[in-house]
């Protein structure tokens, strides 16, 4: 029978053509892009299952137990299965055959879980956000610029299981990469973990650089000669984005220094130095974006100054058009008293001097406004 029969028993995959038919498709797309909302292009969860031994892809035959049974007696190689969004079905196979903790495996499947790496008897299950800057032409108040995703990886002394969830942070180059380098893929399973946690970091580092030319923009309309009339939404949705993507990378911290420094055992002594350049780069993120945090405060505010000003400004204008309009308003308030004795009432050039009075009232106030800057 073959692999990929005893896949639909383990699984519950449905209709999925056998692993030869799944290899010949590899050869012939080698760059398959997996975040196609069709999920997976073997038309299940199932992206890929390979196995590993001496830091090579060795040919499976029979089905999946059968192949990490050969694994577990050579004891020199692992199996690596990927999945994308399985349902309860499709994985409790998998579950059952690796003997995986039904906590980290009800976390696997309903996702929404923050960063975190656990250890459930001989398996280490990792929880990583990953994160993808969002294209647009330009930043509005409803822009979105960070979507997020999720990567669970199972980690066993002989096997690999990584759950993605979400439209991108596809492995398959990641899984050619890591082939490129038997060197790292002798090392286990934790080879596997590691190159994960490097890559989801790697993302980080290029969303971040993404949202401070967003956030380079934003502060140049706002200290712009019209910088009052600039859309504050816009900051407050970077913010909120920025909030996104900290609650993706801050958790990681503790995490990663864990795999780093604390002895595991599933996790290769010399993969655990790699760890550490991970946790570096990571902690190096997390500082950047509580900076970007406090730039965007720091930009908010000046602002809302801005704001102020410019109606302070407004209101000056209005005061003192105000107290112009004033002058004429006194004078003809008192001639429209209507008393018989009132001065040059009856005088021929009467009118003509109300006016000019007026006039050059105006004007001198007019021009101690504009002199003081009020107009």
């Amino acid at each position: 029978m073959s692999m990929a029969g005893n896949l639909r028993k383990v699984t519950s995959l449905g209709r999925v053509g056998g692993l030869r038919t799944v290899a010949r498709l590899a050869r012939r797309r080698r760059r398959v892009d997996l975040s196609h909302p069709a999920r997976s292009p073997l038309g299940s969860s199932v992206v890929n299952c390979v196995a590993y031994e001496g830091g090579a892809r060795v040919p499976l035959g029979g089905d999946l137990a059968d192949a990490v049974e050969r694994v577990r007696k050579s004891g020199r190689g692992f199996v690596w299965l990927g999945l994308h969004e399985p349902t309860v079905q499709e994985f409790a196979g998998v579950a059952e055959l690796f003997d995986l903790h039904p906590l980290a495996v009800e976390d696997a499947i309903e996702a929404h879980q923050r960063p975190k790496v656990e250890r459930y008897g001989e398996t280490l299950f990792a929880v990583f956000k990953t994160v993808c800057y969002v294209d647009h032409e330009e930043l509005t108040a409803t822009s979105e610029v960070v979507d997020t995703g999720e990567i669970m990886v199972f980690v066993g002394e002989d096997f690999a299981i990584t759950v993605r969830h979400g439209r991108h942070g596809s492995l398959g180059p990641l899984r050619e990469d890591l082939e490129s380098r038997p060197e790292q893929l002798v090392k286990g399973p934790s080879a596997v973990l590691h190159a994960i946690a490097d890559n989801v970091v790697d993302d980080y580092l290029g969303v971040v650089e993404a949202v401070q030319e967003d956030i380079d923009q934003v502060e140049t309309d706002v200290f712009a000669e019209n910088g009052a009339r600039a859309d504050p939404g816009r900051i407050y949705q970077l913010k909120r984005e920025l909030l996104q993507l900290k609650r993706a990378v801050v958790p990681l911290g503790r995490p990663l220094l864990d795999l780093a420094v604390r002895p595991m055992r599933v996790v290769d002594p010399e993969i655990q130095a790699y760890f550490r350049d991970v946790s570096d780069h990571q902690l190096r993120v997390a500082e950047q974006i509580a900076a970007f945090d406090e730039l965007l405060n720091s930009i908010l505010q000046a602002h809302l100054a801005q704001v102020t000003v410019a109606q302070n400004e407004d209101m000056r204008k209005i005061t003192a058009w105000a107290a112009i309009v004033a002058v004429p308003t006194m004078v003809c308030g008192m001639y429209g008293m209507n008393f018989d004795h009132m001065p040059e009432l009856h005088w021929r050039y009467g009118y003509g001097m109300v006016i000019g009075v007026i006039s050059l009232a105006c004007l001198v106030l007019y021009r101690g406004f504009r002199r003081n800057g009020w107009l």
